[in-house]
């Protein structure tokens, strides 16, 4: 083992993490026939078999999964030590990944996330779809749902609720009328609700669920928003109890690897604040008058 090279080791996390050549050769830029020989090169350089190769792709044996797992501890020692080197040149970068309206209240709620003094800058990526972090895609997301990863670490901050909204004072101007996510981006389970129950009253779709808030602001109909988005707009009132089947535990997750690095810490630490802190609004125990 001391004679391989740590590029050796580089392209077996590129081969593994892509299950196979060509997922290996996108994120290497070498080609597959290379890769395939340097796959065997380093199989006879540790004298271990390290994939399962088939016409499917390459899986990883139980010996190239012990060696993914201590490449992934390296790998991680590899960035602090990158990380270090770098902060005289540059303060660090913590990314985020949370929907649509975590994202909005993390923006709304910015300076408990970063100060004046802090020394690290935020890259804050908005999109429904599941926060990436195995792979260390982003430093921090969060989940709507525990994460199975063996390799991510996930702190619990509550319930999250749902209801109906619509304008304060609209009277019975559309009583019926529903606003929705159109359905092709309809991720979540309270995206889809309204096509799933309110299909035949809706009378606009958007493209972003942060439009909801802003057309049933205008009275243009009725929207389901998660409850400490709803509850803490005072212009907006529910329309009928919470949504029950639409409640959810959520987490903040971390990949293990990177949890302890001081600035992602420390913006963990202070994300789940920020979210406990308002677990009673996002549990829906706050609501404005209802209809």
């Amino acid at each position: 083992m001391k004679n391989v090279a740590w590029d050796s080791y580089q392209l077996f996390l590129d081969v593994a993490r892509g299950a196979g050549l060509t997922g290996g050769a996108e994120s290497s830029g070498l080609s597959p026939a290379t890769l395939g020989r340097r796959m065997l090169d380093l199989e006879q350089r540790l004298g271990a078999v390290l994939f399962e190769r088939s016409q499917t792709g390459y899986r990883l044996t139980g010996e190239g999964q012990r060696l993914l797992d201590m490449l992934s501890g390296m790998e991680a020692a590899a960035r602090e030590v990158d990380a270090w080197r770098q902060e005289p040149a540059a303060s660090a970068l913590v990314r985020i990944a949370a929907g649509t309206w975590n994202a909005w209240l993390i923006t709304e709620s910015f300076p408990a996330i970063r100060g004046p003094r802090d020394d690290f800058r935020i890259e804050l990526t908005v999109a429904e779809q599941r926060a990436q972090l195995a792979h260390r895609e982003n430093d921090i997301g969060i989940r709507s749902f525990e994460p199975e990863e063996r390799n991510l670490a996930a702190v619990p901050t509550g319930e999250v609720a749902y209801a109906a909204y619509r304008a304060r004072h609209s009277g019975q101007a559309g009583a019926d009328h529903w606003i929705a996510v159109h359905r092709d981006e309809a991720i979540s389970s309270y995206l889809r609700w309204p096509h799933e129950q309110k299909a035949s009253s809706i009378v606009v779709t958007v493209t972003r669920a942060r439009s909801l808030r802003d057309l049933a602001l205008s009275g243009a109909g009725i929207a389901v928003l998660p409850c400490f988005v709803g509850d803490l707009e005072p212009r907006l009132e529910r329309v009928g109890a919470e949504i029950a089947e639409l409640r959810h535990r959520q987490w903040v997750v971390m990949n293990n690897d990177d949890r302890h690095r001081r600035p992602v810490r420390t913006v963990a630490d202070r994300l789940v604040k920020l979210m406990k802190g308002h677990a009673e609004l996002y549990a829906g125990k706050r609501p404005g008058r209802s209809v």
